[in-house]
């Protein structure tokens, strides 16, 4: 089963989805950019309603406590659309905790998770239905965060619910994974995000060859990273096999990337990636795996 906002689905349900996106966000605080504030629902209900006229019926949605979450919102989006939103419990990375969590250790952030998972996200009765996405830093592991990837494993373990992380422009993916193995949590409940930034083949291989899902999740953020040399490594992973444990997303984050603003909007990847993909020859099975099935078997919660 996977939850979303508005309760429990069998995975079947889950359709073509967005993996890694963000309706309700506001990283200001720390950027002091306006830009990355998202508050207009009535824009995000626009956005959303374009998402699912290009063929999108579903989005993890993971923008945790501290980044502008709010679940009563993705409910009534989620109503109004009818598309299928998964929110999340967790915390993203520093120095975007927030500041009562600031000295917390791993059993305190398990705790919390776990709590949210059970009970509900505060007085909502909205429940998470994954963990994330909890993140480290680019080329390093802060105390604060490494703490806050063990606790989010181990709240894991205990709700059977998968984690999304954040690696910061691709790095250090392989160190999350042996963090996460080294609580024993099965592969199959670990994403690790944006392994698409990373321009080292072999460290993103690495990360494949533990046999954990991948987020191939910042498409269309050409600034980071030519949607070329994304295409290049994803056909190389599909050559080799790998394709049932990759996701597909964009990540918007910033006014300036919805369509209200002149930007591509989240059906960007179904509009223009995926048919980049069928111009190289890549089979409809493998897309529907890597739209369809890989995120609902991600994200659909494990009996540990």
């Amino acid at each position: 089963m996977i939850q979303t906002v508005r309760g429990k689905i069998k995975k079947e349900e889950f359709g073509v989805c967005a993996a890694h996106e963000h309706l309700s966000i506001d990283l200001s605080r720390i950027k002091g950019d306006p830009d990355t504030i998202l508050d207009d629902e009535k824009g995000m209900s626009t956005e959303l309603e374009s998402f699912y006229q290009a063929g999108g019926r579903s989005m993890i949605e993971l923008s945790n406590e501290g980044m502008g979450r709010d679940a009563m919102r993705l409910a009534r989006l989620s109503g109004k659309t009818n598309i299928h939103i998964v929110t999340c419990t967790g915390f993203y990375k520093d120095p975007f905790i927030p500041d009562f969590a600031a000295d917390w250790n791993r059993d305190d952030f398990s705790n919390h998770f776990i709590k949210e998972a059970n009970e509900g996200i505060g007085d909502t009765h909205i429940f998470p239905g994954i963990i994330g996405e909890v993140g480290t830093s680019v080329n390093e592991i802060k105390p604060i965060e490494k703490e806050l990837i063990l606790g989010a494993g181990m709240a894991a373990l205990e709700t059977g619910l998968t984690v999304s992380t954040h690696t910061s422009l691709g790095t250090l993916g392989s160190k999350q994974v042996d963090m996460l193995f080294s609580l024993g949590l099965p592969k199959e409940q670990i994403i690790i995000g944006h392994q698409d930034l990373n321009p080292n083949l072999e460290e993103v291989l690495d990360v494949l060859k533990s046999g954990v899902y991948i987020g191939f999740d910042t498409i269309g953020k050409n600034n980071y990273r030519p949607d070329e040399d994304r295409l290049s490594f994803l056909l190389d992973f599909i050559e080799r096999g790998f394709h049932k444990q990759i996701l597909l997303s964009a990540d918007l984050t910033r006014k300036s990337h919805w369509e209200k603003h002149g930007g591509p909007g989240y059906g960007l990847v179904l509009r223009d990636f995926i048919p980049a993909l069928k111009d190289c020859g890549v089979s409809e099975d493998i897309i529907t795996d890597l739209l369809v099935h890989n995120p609902a078997q991600a994200i659909s919660i494990k009996e540990n």
